[in-house]
């Protein structure tokens, strides 16, 4: 919230592990609420400013992995997370990559 950066992803409700010694998978709920992201600029910041000063949103809920994965791709291409600016210098996304192959690096320009 002071700094005007944002951070686009996805996260699964649930997660589906096998435990040692066990042959089965268990389903148990992930840990989503406290969940901000896999930054680590963000993950700085958020230490630094503390968790109160970052605002988080749902933006899309989806039934499917294949829906939440696609969703949270589409958002990234369409917000344009490795090239759009706060004000002509700094990166606006904390995302620093896109599928992890498109990295920010290769795209973020703020001169242009």
């Amino acid at each position: 919230l002071q700094n005007g950066r944002q951070y686009i992803g996805r996260k699964y409700f649930t997660q589906c592990r096998k435990h040692r010694g066990s042959r089965r998978k268990r389903t148990s709920e992930s840990d989503w609420k406290a969940y901000y992201g896999s930054s680590k600029e963000l993950t700085e910041d958020r230490k630094l400013l503390g968790s109160s000063c970052f605002k988080r949103e749902i933006i899309s809920l989806h039934t499917t992995l294949g829906q939440v994965n696609f969703e949270e791709t589409k958002q990234l291409f369409l917000d344009n997370v490795l090239t759009e600016t706060v004000d002509g210098k700094n990166p606006l996304y904390y995302n620093s990559n896109t599928l992890g192959r498109h990295m920010r690096k290769d795209y973020f320009n703020p001169d242009i």
